[in-house]
């Protein structure tokens, strides 16, 4: 990765109007070009950016609050791109923290923000400073060209310079996921390694039309509290998962899949009759983001395609080649293989995330069964950061892993034997469940609201065993968490399990992981759990979950990175056994009743 530097050519004036501090900021460095630096230097590395942010707001207070935080994180994960490694199929490369496109087939927001900001375009492409101000540049520059009355997700469909032609309305559906997926991260929030944007919840019925809201399956604000759901020409909210749906006559059908019903339909004219019957799948990483490998594989001169795409944030799914059509994903290897691209880059394994790994999972199962693949005969081994071409008889594995092929995607940052397990449930090692809601709450028998911890929501909010919906079996745990009127405080919600005490809890080993399935009506939600550890309690690092979708969640207890210290603790699970106290939620403050569901809390050997 290329350092930032300020020693380029740029008259005296403007070095004199940059800050001081931005010439000393930098991507960190690394050896291998496949791994980002270790999580300290991450931090290290991303403690100046919100100084870089602040400049940019101040020199263009009209931008909306958070927008450029959320658009980092969105195209880089606050990482300083170099180019390096890219393209996917020679796709257009993105640059610096805020990934600026360079033409190639998109617009070349970096020439446009050197242009605005008067400055040399390798200074927007190499330092820190100067990109995030022209991304800044750019985003003031689209304010002022569309409406006054326009919304954010407007003027972030405005902003994404993806590519215009050959099919405008592909070209929209590609902004608008962009845009979907700058404001999914301001409604979640960020908080990780170093990463802090502020949740900030957004009325999503106010930025989307309501067939583009059940396109990004978006999380919905209800909007009859009295009522407690609302009809819309032809759109409901469903009761359970807080997400509008279109009933008869509604919505867009040509958008939905016909091969695979979770994904959206979005056509790439690149594809070929098969030679051969599927019997393989090619797991790829796409070296750029959602919005913009859908733009590319619908337009691009080198024909390049996959069958299925999938968003880091909430995995998303969009098809894009049938399944009975080669795409173009993987050379000489097309006619038997079906391609899975997964958003993000090979080097920072942030952008796998567990709404990534289950969507995915839940895809190459579709596959297994429709296909007589055996999803036994997936690749569970280390990762990779070369070519290592494997055997025929390993029928899901890398793009890496195929013969006559020089790409190294997923590469060393996938984790094969997490996705093993996702695809084989019950394989590698030895699971045992906690609680499954089958019979009874088993150890949660408190409301969410008894613990002293719990702040934000209603004394009122309830826990109960619900059979209408479940993961695995006939039911789960359903949480009722109605919003305490009288404050305005974050909600921070404490589910004891066991009434808090370890003495009423199953004593599992610590060479282990402990994990839940979960399902949240809401977006925004960050889950962990507590774990008494002998004479203390530790707390575990919050994952985020996605809203609309079971999600697993689990933390391995004896990596001391996923613990915090909270009661007398120590930031680590050393006692010889533990026991779970505790399933936290975590959201910014909404006054709205929010439904979660958990369902198969249980412990799995490392």
């Amino acid at each position: 990765m290329r350092r930032s530097c300020l020693t380029l050519a740029v008259s005296s004036l403007l070095l004199a109007a940059a800050p001081a501090w931005s010439q000393r900021i930098a991507a960190p460095a690394t050896d291998d070009p496949q791994i980002v630096a270790a999580p300290a230097e991450l931090i290290a590395a991303r403690r100046d950016y919100p100084a870089l942010f602040a400049a940019a707001y101040a020199r263009y207070p009209q931008l909306p609050a958070g927008s450029l935080e959320a658009i980092a994180y969105v195209q880089s994960r606050w990482v300083m791109l170099d180019g390096a490694t890219q393209p996917l199929a020679e796709a257009p490369a993105a640059v610096g923290l805020m990934g600026l496109y360079k033409g190639q087939g998109f617009r070349d927001q970096v020439g446009e923000a050197a242009a605005l900001l008067g400055v040399k375009r390798e200074l927007v492409e190499n330092d820190a400073y100067w990109n995030v101000l022209g991304a800044a540049a750019l985003l003031a520059e689209r304010r002022t060209q569309i409406a006054r009355s326009a919304n954010q997700a407007d003027l972030f469909a405005a902003y994404a310079g993806l590519a215009d032609d050959k099919n405008p309305a592909i070209a929209a559906f590609a902004r608008e996921a962009f845009a979907y997926d700058v404001l999914l991260t301001l409604d979640r929030g960020v908080d990780d390694e170093g990463i802090r944007i502020a949740a900030r919840p957004i009325a999503w019925e106010r930025e989307f039309t309501p067939d583009a809201l059940v396109r990004q399956r978006a999380p919905f604000v209800r909007l009859d509290l009295q009522r407690g759901a609302v009809e819309i020409d032809g759109y409901r909210v469903d009761p359970v998962t807080e997400a509008l749906t279109a009933t008869r006559g509604a919505g867009d059908p040509e958008l939905q899949s016909t091969d695979y019903a979770p994904a959206l339909w979005v056509a790439s004219p690149y594809y070929h009759a098969r030679s051969l019957a599927i019997s393989a799948v090619a797991i790829h990483t796409m070296q750029g983001s959602y919005a913009g490998s859908i733009s590319w594989f619908q337009s691009n001169p080198n024909s390049v395609s996959a069958h299925y795409l999938i968003r880091s944030s909430d995995g998303q799914v969009t098809q894009m080649v049938r399944e009975s059509q080669a795409a173009h994903h993987i050379g000489s290897e097309n006619g038997y293989t079906l391609g899975i691209e997964h958003e993000g880059y090979v080097n920072n394994a942030s952008w796998y995330t567990t709404a990534m790994y289950n969507a995915s999972a839940a895809l190459t199962r579709h596959f297994c069964s429709r296909y007589s693949i055996s999803c036994a005969s997936a690749y569970n081994g280390p990762a990779h950061s070369g070519v290592v071409v494997l055997s025929s008889s390993i029928r899901i594995k890398g793009h890496q892993h195929f013969p006559n092929n020089t790409h190294v995607d997923p590469g060393i940052n996938w984790d094969w034997p997490r996705y093993y397990g996702l695809l084989n449930p019950g394989s590698g090692g030895t699971t045992t469940l906690l609680d499954t809601f089958e019979s009874s709450e088993g150890h949660f028998t408190s409301t969410p609201s008894y613990s002293g911890s719990t702040t934000g929501i209603a004394a009122t909010s309830t826990a109960e065993r619900d059979c209408s919906i479940a993961k695995a079996g006939s039911c789960s745990e359903h949480l009722t968490l109605i919003d305490d009127a009288a404050n305005t405080n974050d909600w921070a919600v404490r589910f004891l399990s066991g009434g808090g005490s370890a003495g009423s809890n199953t004593a599992v080993a610590r060479n282990g992981r402990v994990g839940f399935w979960i399902y949240v009506g809401g977006s925004g939600f960050n889950v962990g759990v507590g774990v008494d550890d002998g004479a203390a309690t530790e707390r575990s690092v919050l994952r985020s979950v996605p809203a609309n979708t079971w999600t697993y969640v689990e933390w391995n207890l004896a990596d001391a990175a996923q613990w915090d210290a909270w009661v007398g603790g120590n930031g680590a699970i050393d006692a010889a056994t533990v026991t779970l106290d505790a399933i936290w939620l975590e959201r910014a403050h909404t006054a709205y009743t929010v439904n979660a569901y958990v369902d198969d809390v249980q412990w799995r050997s490392n």
